[in-house]
């Protein structure tokens, strides 16, 4: 089928998600999660060519650690799809309404988007995640996933089809594109009169390639250079446990920190214990003239290396003299995305809150918590770093449009 017949088919489809009742779509989504579980073995087969490929490639072992799945995984994704399939419906709800003075009703109700199309490299999460959230948002979806993962994400949306199939949907409604030709991205970036709506879930350049390429609009997502900003206040022990956690626990997701920033009279008093910590966990260290002396066995920073979402084990220290020029670099480098400070000072924790340009921003805690199912959202379809419609982990709820219902008795103008 050609790129044009499938967007024509699930739109022509899409109304029936539309109008599906809430409790057709717990009882999809509480099956899927059956599901998943009963085909474990399956999906980890897939997943299993994934990795010998992805290692043939010479990928690096973050972005294996993001593309492998596990027993364990599989449980948590399951788990997310009921969670998903329990929350309360945005949809209908009346966000706003008044009596007009000619005696019109007037109100603000939550309407799905309409046909979404997800384009997401290679964490295969993303897959079950994304129709997820579509169905019970009431959204048609065509996803375009990384060819990294294709064998897992084929096996993944065969599942939902099946269960789809199995509650008597017709499984036009959702789309899985297994080809990997750019010129299918390009082609489904043109067919703005059937896509509402497209969003990106990966790197830098995935996005600016959609930016300049697709004619729909876009919910620009997940590009993560996080920072985290050691006051002159800060709490050493608090300090040492944030950064490992952000720099390490997870360091190929979105949501990890990229660049460290040190008040300069923290040195003497966090940097010998920090270093160590850091190299037991195998973290390549780059830093700037300043901090170069207290760290014996880092190399020095360059200015692309403060531009860089590493998505790795590696980390850029800079040195600061303020919490102002801490903001300053956030707001300059940053991807606003997830910021942090740990501080035990109230005014430079609620200036740091209030200046850095972030869809979040926390004092005292680690950037790896921005996340849907950490926001209570179940899953997410992607961390927004845009100001327009939606901004920070996005749910069922940003997955709605508003749309006015006004009744009226025979009222003209």
């Amino acid at each position: 089928m050609d790129t044009l017949s499938l967007v024509k088919n699930v739109k022509a489809v899409s109304a029936e998600i539309t109008s599906m009742s809430d409790t057709l779509r717990t009882e999809i989504l509480n099956s899927l999660s059956v599901e998943i579980l009963k085909n474990s073995q399956f999906v980890l087969q897939e997943n299993q060519k994934d990795i010998e490929k992805g290692i043939l490639k010479k990928l690096s072992k973050a972005f294996i650690e993001r593309l492998t799945l596990s027993e364990r995984k599989l449980q948590d994704m399951a788990k997310t799809v009921e969670q998903i399939g329990q929350l309360k419906s945005p949809l209908g709800e009346i966000t706003h309404g008044f009596l007009h003075g000619n005696g019109m009703s007037i109100e603000q109700v939550r309407v799905p988007i309409g046909l979404i199309l997800m384009i997401y490299e290679s964490r295969p999460n993303v897959t079950i995640d994304a129709l997820s959230l579509a169905l019970k948002s009431g959204n048609s979806m065509i996803l375009r996933g990384g060819s990294d993962a294709l064998h897992t994400n084929t096996a993944l949306f065969t599942l939902f089809s099946n269960v789809l199939k199995f509650h008597g949907v017709r499984q036009e409604a959702f789309a899985f594109i297994d080809k990997e030709e750019r010129e299918i991205l390009d082609t489904l970036l043109t067919h703005h009169e059937y896509i509402d709506v497209v969003i990106p879930r990966g790197g830098k350049s995935l996005k600016t390639y959609i930016l300049k390429h697709s004619e729909i609009p876009m919910i620009e997502t997940g590009s993560g250079l996080c920072h985290i900003y050691i006051d002159e206040f800060a709490d050493i022990q608090k300090a040492l446990q944030i950064i490992i956690n952000a720099k390490t626990q997870r360091p190929g997701v979105c949501n990890a920190m990229e660049t460290l920033l040190i008040h300069e009279t923290m040195f003497p008093k966090i940097t010998s214990k920090l270093e160590t910590l850091l190299l037991e966990k195998g973290v390549q260290l780059r830093v700037c003239k300043v901090s170069l002396p207290y760290f014996p066995k880092a190399i020095l920073a360059t200015e692309e290396d403060f531009e860089t979402e590493y998505l790795d084990l590696i980390l850029s220290i800079k040195a600061v003299n303020s919490v102002e020029d801490a903001i300053a670099h956030i707001n300059h480098y940053g991807s606003k995305h997830s910021e942090a400070i740990v501080t035990e000072n109230y005014s430079h924790a609620e200036h740091f809150l209030n200046c850095v340009d972030a869809a979040c921003v926390y004092v005292n805690a680690s950037t790896r918590f921005t996340d849907g199912g950490e926001f209570g959202f179940g899953g997410e379809i992607g961390i927004s770093t845009q100001k327009l419609h939606a901004r920070g982990p996005m749910g069922l709820r940003e997955l709605t449009t508003l749309k006015y219902k006004i009744r009226g008795s025979g009222q003209i103008r």
